[in-house]
């Protein structure tokens, strides 16, 4: 574990990246960051020259492969760094130099034991592909099949762990002061970041989540997750299907192939409603960059190292929530923040259902356009605020992913109407798992568990309460006083008729000394 001084040394030389961005202006300006922040925020700019404009990206991208990772998180989090840097940290690219070759063919051979031409026939040394974590290469494999085969860049397992690790400490500090700091839970935040990135430096976690959604989008036309060669795959490596397509942000190619891109973005959100509430495990690193479409149509997605779960009550809330927000049912919407106990229960639900109403009803029947669910989200955590409610790390993903869609389906289609498209899929999705028939069908397998679990609990409570068997019950027997028992008995009559002459012997010794006048 590092020492304090090592975590303060890496945060002031963190911070004076910061301070030659103009970052930390912010910081420093916002009435609700504690005193000792601001102070080491004016330690760590000492000296340096700020531009007119902070650029946020361009610091984060500097100070390292964690921080890029850690300021794409904070790109959905306006109430925390301010809109400004939000919408900054939006442009985050994670892309660095690639490797040097040799050092990636030491790697994998020394992951696999055996030399790369055992695997692959083909293996272009120049990656397609070069971000903070890992970088992607094309290859062949031995049996003749096209691939794309990513590896970690050396030595970064350690180096997260590190800036993590004060991360962490400076997180603990900071929700230590209270207050503002304490109702953002910073902590939670990095140990999500943490269990985030953990997940992205296994790539056999990766591919397994990979496998996973494929499985839940079984079904889905026009909607593609490539296949994974588990023999060519394990903690540093992983090897995928090779996707032959356009980019999704290439609108142009992708008209000029005829595609209809109305159409594809309507069929990505619906594809991420149904990875979000029907399944609740979905991509979260939906960028442009991992999104392409292939010659058929199909959308195909590539990059699973960031992945979101929601468990199924928090799905149903979700459901309610957005199409509260779609019909204008405010109350509703107002209804669930309290059961699910985002808002703390001594707030007025008609008074939160008022707020969100001046939330969502400018944004009704508008294009995302003009109005989008980036600024719902942000005109919701302008709200946070007044009603004491606290972060939901759970829906932090979710959150930055909904974003990513709409940038997306906004590029394909600018006249894209998010709410109309959502609504129906979310309609029926409510019929389906909250309507009568769910419920019933609930009632009926909780009630059937419950009943075939009886047989169980008598076997559990025969084994804790035994039959008494063949032999005659034992008669009652007499209390006998063991010798211990006695000494202890009698010790303590000892003591309390010493107690008892004691405090006699001291009442008479204070009447004679009254009655001699000594005292009194």
């Amino acid at each position: 574990m590092a020492r304090p001084s090592t975590h303060i040394w890496r945060l002031l030389k963190w911070g004076r990246t910061l301070a030659r961005h103009g970052a930390l202006r912010g910081i420093e300006s916002d009435p609700n960051t504690p005193a000792p922040i601001k102070r080491l925020a004016r330690i760590a700019r000492f000296g340096t020259r700020q531009p007119d404009t902070p650029d946020y990206a361009g610091a984060f991208r500097d100070i390292g492969p964690a921080a890029i990772k850690l300021g794409q998180t904070l790109a959905t989090r306006p109430d925390l760094v301010g809109e400004e840097a939000a919408r900054n940290l939006l442009m985050l690219q994670d892309n660095l130099p690639p490797v040097d070759f040799t050092e990636i063919r030491a790697s994998i051979e020394a992951s696999f034991e055996q030399p790369i031409e055992a695997l692959w026939a083909e293996f272009d040394p120049v990656p397609i592909g070069a971000a903070s974590i890992a970088q992607v290469h094309r290859a062949v494999t031995t049996e003749g099949r096209q691939v794309a085969v990513k590896l970690l860049r050396p030595g970064v397992r350690e180096q997260f762990a590190r800036d993590i690790s004060t991360y962490e400490w400076a997180a603990a500090h900071l929700e230590s002061f209270g207050g503002e700091a304490a109702r953002l839970r910073p902590r939670l935040i990095i140990a999500n970041f943490k269990r985030w990135t953990n997940r992205e430096l296994d790539l056999r976690r990766e591919a397994a989540s990979a496998s996973e959604l494929a499985q839940h989008m079984v079904g889905t036309a026009g909607y593609e997750i490539p296949g994974i060669d588990w023999d060519r795959t394990n903690g540093r490596v992983m090897t995928v299907d090779w996707i032959d397509g356009i980019k999704i942000s290439n609108t142009e190619a992708i008209r000029a192939a005829g595609h209809d891109t109305a159409e594809l973005a309507s069929r990505l959100v619906l594809a991420f409603l149904k990875q979000a509430i029907a399944a609740g495990f979905f991509h979260a690193d939906m960028h442009q960059g991992n999104l392409f479409v292939k010659a058929d149509g199909t959308i195909a997605a590539i990059d699973f190292g960031i992945m979101g779960r929601i468990d199924r009550r928090a799905r149903m809330w979700l459901a309610e929530i957005l199409y509260g927000l779609t019909t204008g049912n405010y109350k509703r919407v107002a209804e669930i923040h309290f059961e699910a106990q985002y808002v703390p229960s001594y707030h007025d639900v008609d008074e939160f259902a008022t707020a969100l109403r001046a939330v969502g009803e400018p944004m009704r029947g508008k294009p995302v356009s003009e109005l989008s669910v980036g600024q719902m989200l942000d005109g919701l955590f302008a709200i946070t605020r007044d009603f004491d409610m606290q972060t939901q790390p759970h829906l932090l993903l979710l959150q930055k992913t909904m974003v990513m869609v709409e940038g997306i389906a906004t590029q394909l289609d600018p006249a894209i109407n998010m709410w109309d498209v959502s609504a129906p899929y979310v309609r029926s999705w409510i019929r389906d798992e909250l309507g009568p028939e769910a419920a019933l069908a609930d009632r009926i397998r909780e009630d059937t568990g419950t009943l075939l679990r009886i047989p169980e609990l008598v076997r559990r409570i025969e084994e804790r309460f035994p039959p008494k068997g063949g032999a005659p019950e034992a008669p009652p027997l007499p209390k006998v006083e063991l010798m211990w028992e006695r000494r202890r008995r009698k010790a303590r009559g000892r003591g309390m008729l010493g107690y008892a002459f004691a405090a006699v012997a001291g009442g008479l010794a204070a009447w004679a000394a009254t009655m001699q006048g000594w005292i009194g």
